[in-house]
């Protein structure tokens, strides 16, 4: 049961990360001009998937804490290289961005890692 404050952890971060993908892909690319900037980045900060974005980013904090009270930072911290793999995978799923062999392979060292590290 310990573990859903790491679970929760990495599902807030990976929402996070895809939700803003999604949002600055949608906003298009960032105007060269500064004034222009500063208006496409207000009205990113306003769209109400990057502040459910922020908002997740909080409520992983607080599921860390969480999970700092359950584990040692050395155990726990390891998991958190599974946001790569996962945002890796979604993000090929979703937004159609390539895969290649080596980048697979590098998940699965991850994971391999990942398992290693956790080790008590």
């Amino acid at each position: 049961m310990n573990y859903i404050y790491i679970a929760l952890t990495i599902a807030f971060t990976v929402f996070g990360q895809l939700a803003i993908k999604s949002q600055v892909m949608a906003a298009g690319a960032l105007p060269a001009a500064g004034a222009d900037k500063l208006a496409y980045l207000i009205r990113l900060l306003l769209n109400p998937l990057i502040i459910a974005a922020f908002a997740a980013a909080f409520l992983a904090s607080i599921c860390w804490m969480g999970a700092m009270t359950k584990f040692p930072l050395s155990q726990a911290y390891p998991f958190m290289a599974l946001n790569f793999v996962i945002v890796l995978a979604l993000s090929a799923w979703m937004f159609n961005e390539p895969v290649s062999s080596m980048r697979m392979l590098g998940m699965a060292l991850i994971c391999i890692g990942t398992v290693i590290a956790a080790q008590e």
